[in-house]
């Protein structure tokens, strides 16, 4: 058997022992979280995964749940148009092509609706050709970032160069010289992204409606994209629809034609910013 005085040697040996590999780490973790060279901020403290609670018969959607209300309040971040008048605003996330946005060009174009298109830096590159003809006929093109990465993780001169290199080259193949709307890729954000945005120049857009359309392997038909879609509907909706879904493609005319036989009007976003904006740029239903 050990002797006492071996017993509490080998005791205190232990002890410290455990409080080395402790502190090296804690050291260890506190580095690898810390910014280097202030490049990255990878603890991104307070972020959020935007999400919200969906209409259910007309009722207005809600954040109030969510905890982020008073970060998209602060940096005059959209979630919502005018809630007290019957108006829809359509945006589009086109973070590559899947076949499927001259269809729905077509059919806005047919329509008469406005459309906001929130392109990558990938789309951009390989879609100029979209891109003037979205301008062309009177849309709306937004910023979704260069590389689609979590904005949350970049500093403040990263996130810069990841607008900047979207607007350059939109406005190289457009024309188009404003570019004010953001919406954050992934839909991640926290009070930094949205505050270096609106440093320059731009109003982040999320949206109140939305569904699982994104994943083009479980597409389930345009009927499915219909009915998640207009039972959602609710005045001052920002509607988000993904361009690579070929449901969104075949059922884009229906969802328009039943939304206004509900009294619901098309507006653009132009121009507006804050949480209640009065939306301009009407485009008028054709026959």
């Amino acid at each position: 058997m050990l002797s006492e005085n071996r017993y509490r040697e080998e005791c205190a040996f232990a002890l410290t022992k455990w409080i080395v590999q402790t502190v090296f780490i804690v050291l260890g973790l506190g580095l690898a979280v810390w910014p280097v060279g202030g490049n990255r901020i990878d603890a991104s403290p307070g972020a959020y995964h935007f999400g919200f609670k969906k209409s259910v018969n007309g009722s207005l959607p809600s954040i109030d749940e969510e905890g982020f209300k008073p970060v998209l309040s602060k940096n005059g971040a959209l979630f919502l148009g005018d809630t007290t008048k019957k108006e829809l605003f359509l945006t589009f996330d086109n973070g590559y092509e899947n076949g499927y946005t001259p269809r729905i060009l077509d059919v806005l174009k047919q329509k008469n609706v406005p459309a906001l298109f929130f392109v990558t830096g990938h789309f951009v590159k390989d879609q100029p050709e979209l891109l003037k003809r979205m301008a062309a006929d009177g849309h709306l093109i937004g910023n979704h970032s260069w590389s689609h990465p979590d904005m949350t993780q970049l500093s403040e001169s990263q996130i810069a160069s990841e607008l900047a290199k979207v607007k350059e080259q939109v406005e190289g193949l457009t024309g188009q010289q404003s570019m004010t709307f953001l919406r954050p890729p992934r839909g991640i954000f926290n009070d930094h992204v949205l505050a270096v945005s609106k440093r320059h120049g731009y109003t982040s857009v999320f949206w109140s409606i939305a569904y699982k359309d994104w994943d083009v392997n479980a597409q389930r038909g345009g009927a499915y994209a219909f009915e998640q879609v207009t039972k959602q509907l609710h005045p001052g909706a920002i509607l988000l629809l993904h361009s690579v879904s070929k449901d969104n493609a075949e059922a884009l005319g229906n969802i328009i034609d039943e939304a206004r036989r509900q009294g619901y009007e098309f507006k653009g976003l132009d121009g507006q910013t804050g949480l209640n904006p009065s939306p301009i740029n009407e485009f008028l239903p054709t026959e």
